[in-house]
């Protein structure tokens, strides 16, 4: 009896790194990579949700109202749920979604840090200031990169991907297509063009601030494009993670600092629908694959 338990609690330890035969694993360099991102990206939650009021001395540029704060403090958070968990899969297919936003996103984040290098705090005389100026330019010189790199082994391992077992519903699917492609769209626009559309956001945004929730945008609207891609619950569950706690964290910012919002904007109601649905879609979609 004894020996059976065994047996089976080592069957669950190994579960989510051992893929079924004739299956693309996930490769333990793009493994790696995915908690190393995860790890990363909690810390600068910390510095940036927790300590949203505090960016001048803890964070590698300043950043203002401290609701942008909370909300990228949000987003990064919620990228440490997607990366954590896609980590955790043995399959390719089913860790694939974090990947090309989480791509986009620090590529994106180190062409903004380039343009915007004189609001950096390189040469805070505070050590902590600077010392967090500078991990942030290596860390965002150096993922992109590495990530890059370990995206081509992954792709050339062998094995293809398990079937679709598990399919979404076509209007889970079209819902999915639509916000992420909208979310593309708008990240676009504001990154190319931020000082042209900074009346259009619900509170006050710099361009350096405003090419940061950009990447974020578009980093959040190609993992949900992705999901409705790849339209099975097993595959998307680490994408609606980070959905459903984008979502949640999104909504307590707000609670936090009502007062930065211009509330008499229609783009501010249209950002409560926004955070809300995501909230409900994520959540929805973490039920129905438990369920399922």
């Amino acid at each position: 009896m004894d020996s059976s338990l065994g047996r089976v609690a080592k069957a669950e330890q190994t579960r989510d790194v051992v893929p079924a035969a004739g299956v693309q694993p996930l490769t333990g360099g793009m493994r790696a990579m995915l908690y190393i991102a995860s790890g990363l990206v909690f810390i600068v939650g910390i510095q940036l949700f927790i300590g949203s009021e505090y960016t001048d001395r803890y964070f590698a540029w300043t950043v203002k109202p401290s609701l942008t704060a909370a909300f990228l403090g949000g987003a990064y958070w919620a990228s440490f749920s997607l990366e954590w968990l896609a980590a955790r899969q043995a399959a390719w297919a089913r860790a694939r979604v974090a990947v090309p936003a989480v791509l986009t996103f620090t590529t994106l984040t180190l062409v903004a840090t380039l343009l915007h290098l004189d609001k950096f705090h390189l040469n805070s005389p505070n050590p902590e200031t600077a010392l967090a100026a500078w991990a942030w330019i290596a860390v965002y010189a150096g993922v992109p990169g590495a990530m890059s790199l370990l995206l081509l082994r992954q792709l050339r391992a062998p094995g293809g991907d398990p079937p679709r077992r598990l399919p979404l519903p076509r209007l889970v699917q079209g819902g999915l297509a639509v916000t992420g492609l909208a979310l593309i769209g708008l990240g676009v626009a504001l990154f190319v063009a931020p000082t042209a559309l900074l009346g259009g956001w619900p509170w006050a945004l710099t361009p350096l601030t405003a090419r940061a929730v950009a990447a974020w945008l578009l980093g959040l609207g190609i993992a949900i494009a992705h999901s409705a891609w790849e339209a099975d619950w097993q595959r998307v569950q680490p994408g609606m993670m980070g959905l459903a706690v984008f979502g949640a964290l999104q909504i307590v910012s707000l609670l936090r600092y009502p007062d930065a919002v211009r509330w008499n904007s229609p783009a501010a109601w249209l950002y409560v629908v926004g955070i809300v649905v995501a909230l409900v879609m994520g959540g929805y979609g973490l039920w129905a694959a438990r369920r399922a």
